[in-house]
């Protein structure tokens, strides 16, 4: 089987989501990337058991990349393409399978099984298997639950690629990334510290920053936090703003609303801090503590400081 792999590239390597969205194509068979501008030697590709790299021209909107990487599958011959599960990827993916006239199976969490897939449904509080029936398929992989390729030490060869990419539809005049003040990005994050409203104010969330800085992790809030303005909308995780699934969550002073729930649920370890013995983010907690943020955060943020 031959597969293409979608690559978003960051300074010139390819992003986190991308490097498990190609091990994921590289586990089904021969693989090639596509990729759209700079590019550092092949992006670390390679190692994740890409064979080649595509790399075509820079600053190409939704339904150019959409072009570029079905122009690709027609050369290679490619009959699964595979991007990640994110703003871009989705809408570069919907465009690919109309194009090759492929099925789109979205969100898949687990490697395949053979001709099936594992994908989350009902806000992650399911798993079902899907089953590709068309000729090509298009597949997109959930950020953090494939996991990392095993590094093959491998260095893949680049070549220039350009295909027929039509009129630009979409002008973008100006683009700004959130500051991360150095830490991973959200759907990247492998540990994240979250707060909701029981920390009073903005005033108080450098409890949470001290703690985040203590494991190297990301911080992000509920939705209410958001909203009122303590925190910026790109740290809202939950069913309306971000969906992760770090390898560990802690919940500060955040009851557990079933919306908060759907975008975090796939978390693999999930801590819960929370004075309210009866908060019902304790039920979906696989550790609990029942404590006064204030005093319980600083003792663990000690305790991480000195190991």
């Amino acid at each position: 089987m031959k597969c293409i792999a979608f690559i978003q590239t960051k300074a010139g390597q390819a992003s986190k989501a991308s490097l498990e969205a190609a091990g994921f194509a590289a586990g089904m068979g021969e693989t090639t990337a596509v990729v759209s501008g700079e590019l550092t030697g092949d992006g670390g590709l390679g190692n994740a058991g890409v064979s080649r790299v595509l790399q075509g021209p820079a600053d190409l909107d939704d339904s150019q990349l959409a072009r570029l990487v079905s122009a690709a599958a027609t050369q290679e011959g490619a009959d699964v393409v595979v991007c990640a599960q994110d703003h871009l990827g989705k809408a570069v993916a919907g465009r690919v399978a109309v194009r090759m006239q492929a099925g789109l199976v979205a969100g898949v969490t687990e490697a395949p099984e053979g001709a099936q897939f594992t994908r989350n449904v009902f806000s992650g509080k399911a798993s079902a298997q899907v089953k590709g029936t068309t000729d090509k398929l298009v597949i997109t992989t959930t950020p953090n639950a494939i996991g990392m390729p095993e590094g093959t030490g491998a260095t893949a060869a680049v070549e220039a690629f350009n295909a027929d990419l039509g009129d630009r539809k979409v002008e973008v005049l100006e683009a700004a990334q959130p500051s991360t003040e150095g830490r991973a990005p959200l759907p990247e994050a492998e540990l994240v510290v979250s707060a909701g409203r029981g920390m009073k104010g903005p005033e108080n969330w450098g409890i949470v920053e001290g703690l985040a800085d203590a494991i190297g992790a990301t911080t992000a809030c509920s939705r209410p936090v958001s909203d009122i303005g303590w925190r910026p909308h790109h740290e809202h995780v939950g069913q309306t703003g971000i969906a992760i699934r770090p390898n560990l969550y802690i919940a500060i002073g955040i009851s557990g609303a079933i919306q908060h729930l759907a975008g975090v649920n796939g978390s693999k370890v999930i801590v819960v801090i929370n004075k309210d013995p009866e908060a019902p983010f304790f039920k979906a907690a696989d550790y609990g503590i029942v404590g006064d943020a204030f005093e319980v955060v600083p003792k663990l943020t000690e305790a991480f400081q000195v190991l």
